[in-house]
């Protein structure tokens, strides 16, 4: 309700009133409850939410590094990363975040005797720089895009984690599969851990981490579209299997006789490439499949948006 003119404490200006607090409106004196004040002390600006975000990003990116979780660079990375998704959204970004890191972090303790011989492929551990940028990079930009409010954004950003979700668990529980994987292109066998391979067991745990994420985010209001999150979720891990087993480098150890994905062996050897584009590494794979499946939630909320 708006009240101008004269009032009870003088003439001129204005002011509004909700619930017992009166906002100023042309220098007239607001009159706000406890309760309300309070709320405002607690609302964040952007720079406080950057500020914040910066705080809590070095104290989880020092015990990531610390654990053997991520590298001196990944920890870096992931510090940018961290602030720049809490500055922009706050508390509900960094959830939905969360619910891809954390049990990312605690998959890939599961088999670890197993996972280890799979770096002979060329896959290390303790994730690097290039590696958070790959599954964080996208959603990070689509977070700062997402600061004006614009649902198509909000589902990107979304769904760019959920695609990392997707990919992370499928790899973390696939590798575990009793079963062979599959070319998802041939059919054919592949090694176990070769990108472009996958497994039942992967898949359905590719499906869980983006209908995880995507449920933690309409839960913390970040998007509404559950559906569309999901689905592009599932579609960017989609992506990332067809481009691993058609563009992604593909390379031979003649000394090991293995297939892997490195430059160089960990024998020492150089390897030569078999199949695939020189320059496309599993990391650059994880960020078109990032920005395919944000982008695909984007498309379905804006072309669908009575259906989704």
């Amino acid at each position: 309700m708006h009240r101008t003119g004269d009032g009870a404490s003088g003439t001129g200006g204005g002011y509004e009133r909700y619930g017992g607090c009166a906002r100023i409106h042309g220098g007239r004196i607001a009159r706000c409850t406890a309760g309300q004040a309070a709320i405002d002390r607690l609302s964040l600006s952007p720079l406080t939410n950057f500020d914040l975000g910066a705080f809590f990003a070095v104290i989880i990116c020092v015990t990531a590094w610390r654990t053997r979780v991520l590298s001196p660079t990944g920890a870096i990375a992931a510090f940018f990363v961290g602030s720049i998704i809490f500055g922009a959204g706050g508390w509900p970004f960094v959830l939905t975040l969360f619910a891809f890191f954390v049990p990312a972090v605690l998959l890939s303790r599961i088999g670890l005797a197993h996972k280890r011989a799979l770096q002979t492929l060329g896959k290390e551990g303790v994730r690097d720089g290039a590696q958070v940028l790959a599954n964080g990079g996208v959603a990070a930009l689509c977070a700062l895009l997402a600061i004006a409010g614009s649902q198509f954004w909000l589902a990107a950003f979304a769904a760019a984690l959920a695609t990392a979700a997707a990919d992370t668990f499928g790899t973390e529980i696939g590798t575990l599969s009793p079963s062979p994987p599959h070319s998802i292109l041939t059919g054919k066998t592949v090694g176990t851990g070769l990108s472009g391979g996958i497994t039942l067991l992967g898949t359905l745990a590719e499906i869980a981490g983006a209908f995880l994420v995507a449920g933690v985010a309409r839960i913390a209001h970040v998007s509404p579209a559950f559906f569309a999150v999901a689905i592009g979720g599932v579609a960017g891990a989609c992506i990332d299997s067809l481009l691993g087993a058609s563009a992604q480098a593909l390379r031979y150890c003649g000394g090991c006789n293995l297939f892997c994905e490195s430059e160089r062996h960990r024998c020492g050897a150089d390897t030569r490439l078999v199949r695939g584009l020189p320059w496309l590494t599993n990391d650059g794979v994880n960020f078109l499949a990032t920005l395919g499946g944000a982008l695909t939630a984007g498309a379905l909320l804006f072309y669908f948006p009575n259906f989704f």
